[in-house]
């Protein structure tokens, strides 16, 4: 649970408290389940700021005719995410389309170096930044794709596109 959702169920308790508001009187929001992943995003942009800007810049615009632009991005922002979870995990190679525009370059595997929230924080964070409006991949999601999609090297866009089936 995030820092900022933590406080904000702090203060409203304390509200409560200081109202005499019962226990009974709790919304039904609070006790549900939360519906979708959520992540930190603030962890999220400082893991991003450290390991993707250089290539992806801090706008995440990329670099022209090197490394593709993650804002606006059809491949980040497209279905659950587990696409680009794959390519984050075990890397990816040779030539991608991205915006029009087509790359061919190295993206190396971030799996053996990052955690598990901080790939799927990293990735939260950008699929919700720059405009883009998808949903934040669960940790969850990055522990099972770890522990189920094995791999010697790194992946090739038409094999990826192919294994995720547009997801």
């Amino acid at each position: 649970m995030s820092t900022s959702r933590l406080l904000a169920i702090s203060l409203l308790s304390a509200f409560g408290l200081l109202t005499g508001c019962s226990k009974s009187a709790e919304s039904p929001r609070a006790s549900a389940a939360p519906s979708a992943p959520t992540a930190d995003l603030a962890n999220g942009k400082a893991v991003f700021e450290r390991v993707c800007a250089a290539c992806h810049q801090p706008t995440g615009l990329g670099l022209p005719g090197t490394f593709p632009p993650l804002a606006g991005s059809e491949i980040l922002t497209r279905g659950d995410g587990s696409t680009v979870v794959r390519i984050v995990l075990h890397g990816l190679q040779g030539p991608i389309t991205v915006g029009g525009n087509t790359f061919n370059s190295v993206m190396p595997p971030q799996g053996p170096m990052l955690k598990d929230n901080e790939i799927s924080d990293a990735i939260s964070y950008a699929r919700s930044s720059w405009g883009n409006r998808a949903s934040a991949v669960s940790e969850a999601t990055v522990r099972t794709l770890r522990a189920t999609v094995k791999r010697d090297g790194m992946w090739t866009w038409p094999e990826l596109d192919k294994e995720t089936g547009g997801k």
